[in-house]
């Protein structure tokens, strides 16, 4: 079983424009649209769309609890969230430019957990976690979740012996990797912040290695690194016209995982991962990828294995 775990979870807003946003102009909207917000979100999404069984655990406000549920229900979600009561789940505002590709996103910061609602959080993933299951860890931290109740999750789940994935970043990625997860996506900054300034990109990785099974550094429309197992991979993604990008490295993750767990060759999985991503920019709303098109797109991503010292 993969299970997905969104902290700090949203709606997405599509804002969609009539013309390119003019700063001092009033910029008039074609139309608004609603989408699933979250990074363990977007990941259940694909894996539910790859037909793998997974569950969407993680916090959710109730005064716009039906507003989330709708769309949790429209996407065909399953999932079991820890309601924090007299709150909204934030908004995330995607902001799509007429004839101009990618996106402009803008967060709230999320609402305020307490020490109960994340004991609540706690005891319900220790209740559901076995063995051998994948458990993905993505996005932010809301107000009131600490560095140290991340630290806490995660030596829950490692006594659990469950595979940990984690797609975060800033203070969270490190502890991450100071703890030992199983499969983290950072981009190539963020590997230099955890292990060196100094260092060669490919120095960096090879060092992260050594304790993490899979490292996938993000590169973007440029594609990726992966290492696993003394093997480092590049991978190659096909061009394509951006349109919304929002989602793209969650529909990777998803994916990667979804595959990994029905035991699919690495090289395949990252393969198959990239062109669901490279699928999931052509389309305007936050989740949304063609199985069919993604494997047409596998075919084109270039996957070798990089010679290192």
């Amino acid at each position: 079983m993969i299970y997905t775990i969104t902290l700090n979870p949203a709606i997405d807003r599509l804002l969609f424009l009539e013309k390119t946003l003019v700063k001092e102009k009033n910029n008039r909207l074609s139309k608004v649209e609603y989408d699933l917000g979250g990074k363990g979100h977007h990941g259940s999404f694909a894996m539910s769309t790859l037909g793998v069984e997974n569950q969407a655990l993680g916090f959710c406000g109730t005064t716009n609890k039906s507003k989330l549920e709708k769309i949790l229900k429209e996407k065909e979600l399953n999932y079991d969230l820890v309601e924090v009561y007299g709150k909204p789940t934030r908004e995330s505002y995607v902001i799509l430019e007429a004839n101009v590709s990618g996106s402009i996103l803008i967060t709230e910061k999320g609402f305020r957990v307490s020490s109960y609602d994340i004991e609540l959080l706690t005891e319900k993933i220790e209740e559901k976690i076995q063995e051998k299951d994948i458990v993905l860890i993505a996005g932010s931290m809301p107000p009131g979740f600490e560095l140290r109740d991340l630290e806490e999750l995660l030596h829950v789940l490692k006594k659990k012996n469950c595979f940990i994935a984690c797609d975060l970043s800033g203070t969270a990625l490190t502890k991450a990797v100071e703890v030992g997860v199983n499969f983290i996506k950072p981009n190539a900054f963020e590997i230099q912040e955890i292990v060196s300034a100094e260092n060669p990109l490919l120095e960096n990785l090879k060092e992260l290695s050594k304790k993490i099974d899979y490292v996938v550094v993000s590169q973007g429309s440029e594609g990726s690194i992966c290492s696993h197992d003394g093997e480092f991979y590049q991978i190659t993604v096909p061009k394509v016209v951006a349109v919304n990008d929002t989602g793209a490295g969650d529909c990777f993750v998803g994916a990667f995982l979804a595959n990994l767990s029905l035991g699919k060759p690495l090289t395949e999985t990252l393969a198959f991962a990239s062109g669901c991503a490279a699928s999931k920019v052509q389309y305007t709303n936050s989740t949304t990828f063609s199985v069919k098109e993604a494997k047409l797109l596998q075919k084109k991503v270039r996957v070798e294995k990089l010679q290192m010292d």
